[in-house]
């Protein structure tokens, strides 16, 4: 799962996210990695910051949580959505063209510069229901 050229610290973490089930928050991710070194939630946070900027990891808002990407370096200007299941937490990543076409028109018909778009929709996965 290693990419790119990552510190030991970034490598460590994005390997703990891709063996997830579920999405982990840093001090999940701190609880699971001390014995590897990582002792500081500092060390954690900082892996994860870089790991998101370069689009390795997503952070879901509404968990305050994390996720390894998908499908790293396939959607740099594209809008990511998550399907987050509310009973077991499963994630699914997707990106839909019509629905981050509609957003940019939406942006563009108010002189709106988005910076940043998160899309979450919440619910109950088939397994679960």
């Amino acid at each position: 799962m290693s990419e790119q050229n990552l510190t030991k610290n970034q490598d460590l973490v994005l390997n703990q996210l891709g063996k997830s089930k579920t999405p982990m928050s840093a001090y999940d991710l701190l609880d699971k990695l001390r014995e590897k070194g990582l002792k500081a939630p500092l060390q954690i946070y900082r892996a994860l910051d870089k790991l998101t900027e370069m689009g390795l990891a997503h952070r879901l808002e509404t968990l305050n949580a994390f996720v390894a990407c998908a499908h790293p370096n396939c959607h740099e200007n594209e809008l990511i959505a998550f399907g987050i299941c509310e009973n077991c937490n499963n994630v699914w990543e997707f990106s839909d063209d019509e629905v981050s076409k509609r957003l940019d028109l939406w942006a563009k018909e108010r002189d709106f510069t988005p910076v940043k778009t998160s899309l979450e929709i919440r619910g109950i996965c088939a397994k679960c229901a």
